[in-house]
């Protein structure tokens, strides 16, 4: 397994003592600016309020998961400043990467892809930034696959997954074009009982998606829960 990403050791660190409030705003800043140095163009997204989102949507089915604005994909930006800006005027506001530009994510349970990382470590392949979204996900991110010239060249994957079309992938999500996931260091709950979290941070290289889908495809089947017995 690898190890945690420096980030969110130092957010435990900055997180005790009188001023830890400062302390993980500004580890938090420090983090999401990690990310748009890194190139991978972000937005700010909701936050969880008391046991929902603080979007004004009733009975919101995402709750701290979705971008702000309907427009996210144009406003994702790596300008140093601009991100400055959205932090401080929703210090509470989780953020999201718009995918596609200049990275995917492949997006997996978590138990495949702790063993897929145990076999890619093995096999000496490279693995990029990896983050872990409580309880359940693995996020993955790689090179982009590209935007041809062409768009009748454009590669259609079963696999693409988009905000809408989450549900119709529990096994591996590939997060291309139009779509987003969340960035650590996000909160899922109020209680910050759940969260986003690197195991590897931005500053790893992006590795082509395709040396790792393999392992990754492989990894998912194993882990596959049985489906229950007809009749």
């Amino acid at each position: 397994m690898a190890r945690e990403s420096r980030i969110p050791r130092w957010m435990r660190r900055g997180g005790r003592g009188a001023g830890d409030g400062a302390a993980a705003a500004l580890l938090r800043e420090e983090s999401l600016l990690a990310v748009a140095e890194a190139g991978l163009p972000v937005a700010p997204a909701a936050h969880p309020e008391g046991f929902g989102c603080s979007c004004a949507r009733i009975g919101c089915p995402t709750p701290a998961r979705h971008p702000v604005s309907l427009t996210w994909n144009n406003e994702a930006t790596t300008e140093r400043e601009q991100v400055l800006r959205w932090l401080r005027a929703a210090p509470e506001a989780n953020f999201v990467t718009a995918t596609g530009r200049i990275h995917d994510v492949l997006d997996v349970p978590v138990p495949a892809g702790q063993a897929a990382l145990e076999r890619l470590a093995a096999d000496g392949v490279e693995v990029g930034p990896v983050a872990v979204v409580d309880p359940d996900r693995m996020l993955f991110f790689t090179a982009t696959r590209g935007t041809p010239d062409d768009e009748d060249e454009w590669w259609p994957c079963e696999l693409d997954c988009h905000p809408e079309t989450m549900d119709e992938h529990p096994g591996l999500r590939w997060h291309c074009r139009g779509s987003y996931v969340l960035l650590p260091p996000s909160r899922l709950s109020e209680d910050g009982a759940e969260g986003v979290r690197w195991l590897r941070g931005p500053e790893h290289p992006l590795p082509d998606p395709l040396a790792l889908l393999e392992t990754l495809t492989d990894a998912c089947a194993s882990h596959r829960e049985p489906a229950w017995p007809a009749g």
